[in-house]
């Protein structure tokens, strides 16, 4: 036998009640709240991440309403980010001005706060843990288990101690099984393991193609006395072309920091778009450039979010498991906020199956006629409204808030993936990108987000066919995942043996664990799997 031919592994087994996947606020809440039902209940929750909260990011300003109906006096011990929002602006930029626009109606935050998601989840986790909640972060379930009839029965951990080559190093570790009554996959917008489920069990026959957008961001130490904690702008328009859905966050924290961030759909048309340079420029404007000038970069990190909303909401169980939070795509667009539908679902979803005494069936109408679901169905037609251009969807978003979302139409969306024009035939960009910018490499982001891989394990991209990439998309597309990756870990390198002189090289240790390439590549032949457990960003307070 071979080196790569190794032998069967044998496995050991736990077993648990419900096994959660992901420590995110859904499946944290989720946690907490099944426990405090039914505390003879056994927990576990799976994290990737090496710590709770190393892989989460968001902006993040939050609804406190389904956390106060979780843990009722978190306010007297909130968590270590938590400032209460004290004024909101909104502008809409040009290339070197900006105007002061009314306050949509969703983007009133009196009452809410800004916190760092991932200091929420790490806040989050002794709280399950003091229940009987078993949380094991730095382990990556890299695939579903099910019985003889197709059920979910629990997960699989990744092996630890795989070379690059398969074979096993001195090292190696094999997964062990969890078994469940119940799997609940809270992975967050385009979870690895939700995507084979729905493809599975056909979960989005009767919906619409998710749709996602890149978020990037920072978090900023200014020099004293710039910041006005609690202090919310947000801003549309340049640099993103009137084609390209795009806008920013900017939010005044305490200790002199700031959180900024540039969200780029990833329905956008020209080929040429780099969302990481996009926002660069974005923080050069005239607006912003004076807040930042003299600061330092502390964190940085990009993900994946969804922003399908009501159409695009796939069902939510299967038999033996559910989907809650982002990876059922229950963000509010217009809100600019998730946290709280995430922390409902998990909520929702625990009281059902401590009501059925562990059974999945029935949580995707009870999800459905909640209120989760009629927030989401009032503003279903507003995010849809931009893919016809950014005027359209200016004046659509204020008939869709107007009417209160009683328009007796929905409007349709299609895959994010499709979107694509060919190279010459997008319309010219109209100077998003300026060159002028003070150059920044990609690989500082990389840095800022502190992000580690053993070099010597297998790739966690998988590209189905690179001969596509070094010839039809050189072609037709000149290689986009150079572009919207914000890691830099796509790149064409010079070969002669390839047709067009190039072939694809993947920078794995670079990957911030986005998602993006998994979403956009327009042949949809990247597949983005878990990389050993614990490997990838370790964001701080982002």
């Amino acid at each position: 036998m071979s080196q790569l031919e190794q032998s069967p592994i044998e496995r050991d087994i736990m077993e648990y009640d419900v096994v959660v996947v992901g420590a995110g606020p859904a499946g944290l809440s989720f946690a907490i709240r099944l426990k405090q039902l039914s505390p003879e209940t056994s927990v576990c929750v799976i994290e990737k991440g090496a710590t709770v909260g190393a892989h989460i990011l968001s902006g993040a300003v939050i609804e406190p309403a389904p956390l106060d109906a979780l843990l009722p006096g978190w306010r007297d011990a909130p968590p270590p980010i938590c400032v209460p929002a004290s004024e909101d602006e909104f502008w809409m930029l040009s290339k070197t001005g900006h105007r002061k626009l009314p306050l949509p109606p969703g983007m009133h935050n009196h009452g809410n706060f800004i916190v760092s998601l991932g200091a929420l989840c790490a806040w989050l986790a002794p709280q399950a843990e003091a229940l009987g909640v078993e949380i094991f972060p730095g382990f990556a379930a890299a695939e579903t288990l099910h019985d003889e009839g197709g059920k979910v029965i629990g997960v699989r951990i990744g092996d630890m101690g795989i070379a690059k080559d398969g074979s096993h190093k001195p090292g190696f570790t094999a997964g062990i099984d969890i078994h469940a009554k119940v799997t609940v996959l809270g992975e967050g917008a385009r979870g690895s393991l939700t995507k084979q489920l729905v493809r599975r069990f056909a979960l989005d026959a009767n919906s619409d193609p998710q749709s996602y957008s890149i978020g990037i961001k920072e978090l900023w130490q200014l020099p004293a006395g710039r910041v006005t904690p609690g202090k919310i702008v947000h801003t549309f328009g340049w640099p993103a072309d009137n084609r390209t859905y795009g806008g920013s966050f900017l939010y005044h924290l305490d200790k002199d920091r700031v959180a900024i961030g540039y969200v780029s759909g990833l329905d956008y048309h020209d080929p040429d778009y780099k969302p990481w340079e996009a926002f660069q420029q974005w923080k050069a404007h005239p607006l912003i450039a004076p807040l930042l000038e003299g600061g330092n970069i502390v964190s940085a990190g990009a993900r994946a979010i969804v922003t399908g909303g009501w159409q695009s909401l796939p069902k939510v169980e299967m038999p033996g498991a559910l989907l809650i939070g982002d990876g059922a795509g229950l963000l509010n667009v217009p809100k600019v906020k998730g946290t709280h539908q995430a922390i409902r679902s998990g909520m929702l979803a625990a009281e059902h199956l401590a009501a059925t005494q562990l059974v999945a069936d029935g949580f995707d109408a009870r999800l459905r006629a909640s209120d989760a679901m009629k927030e989401l169905k009032k503003v279903r037609n507003i995010k849809p409204g931009f893919k016809k251009g950014l005027w359209f969807g200016m004046a659509n978003a204020a008939w869709e808030t107007v009417t209160g979302g009683l328009s007796p139409w929905t409007l349709k969306q299609s895959a994010d993936w499709s979107s694509l024009d060919r190279l010459g035939t997008a319309e010219p960009a109209h100077d998003y990108v300026q060159r002028t910018l003070v150059p920044r490499d990609r690989l500082q982001g990389v840095f800022f987000a502190s992000t580690s891989h053993d070099e010597d394990q297998p790739i966690h991209l998988k590209v189905a066919d690179t001969n596509i990439c070094a010839t039809k998309c050189v072609e037709e597309f000149g290689n986009p995942c150079t572009r919207f990756c914000p890691a830099a870990v796509y790149e064409m390198v010079e070969d002669s043996s390839q047709p067009y002189g190039k072939r694809l090289q993947i920078n794995a240790a670079n990957c911030v664990h986005c998602k993006t390439c998994d979403i956009k590549d327009p042949y949809e032949i990247i597949n983005w799997v878990t990389p050993e457990g614990g490997s990838g960003p370790n964001y701080q307070n982002l």
